[in-house]
């Protein structure tokens, strides 16, 4: 399913005056719609595996070029599960699709409550992601 068909995965949604988007160097080969983390000072590369991502790829960028990266803003992703509208996501899976964060259950002093891993936290989601592959928006909000 496509939520929001009239942009390509990996565009900037909200407005560029209303975003932040950074350049950091490419420490891989990355595609746009990529969410990328910090693998080394100012440098980001795909996440492959659930990390602390930084944000997402708005260019195909080369190793050792420059990719900017939406860290605050609503840009157009692919899911790599079920998610629902207002969820915490984080990346990635294997396919650098974007994943549901749920809470974490943790027993503090004989005291169930729950926590969630806000370095994880990529972003919000804006729209019902029903299956794996569908797109749709997130809000960026590294």
């Amino acid at each position: 399913m496509d939520a929001w068909p009239d942009s390509n995965v990996g565009d900037l949604v909200s407005p560029r005056d209303e975003s932040v988007v950074l350049s950091f160097k490419a420490g891989a080969t990355i595609s746009k719609g990529d969410p990328v983390y910090l693998m080394d000072r100012d440098t980001v590369a795909p996440a492959t595996a659930p990390t602390n991502c930084i944000g997402i790829a708005l260019e195909n960028a080369s190793e050792g070029d420059y990719v900017p990266v939406c860290v605050l803003g609503v840009v157009k992703v692919v899911a790599g599960a079920a998610i629902t509208m207002g969820q915490a996501v984080y990346g990635a899976d294997s396919s650098k699709r974007i994943l549901p964060l749920t809470d974490q259950d943790v027993n503090e002093s004989g005291v169930n409550t729950y926590t969630i891993y806000y370095a994880r936290r990529l972003g919000i989601a804006l729209d019902n992601f029903t299956a794996p592959g569908d797109t749709g928006r997130i809000l960026v909000v590294k």
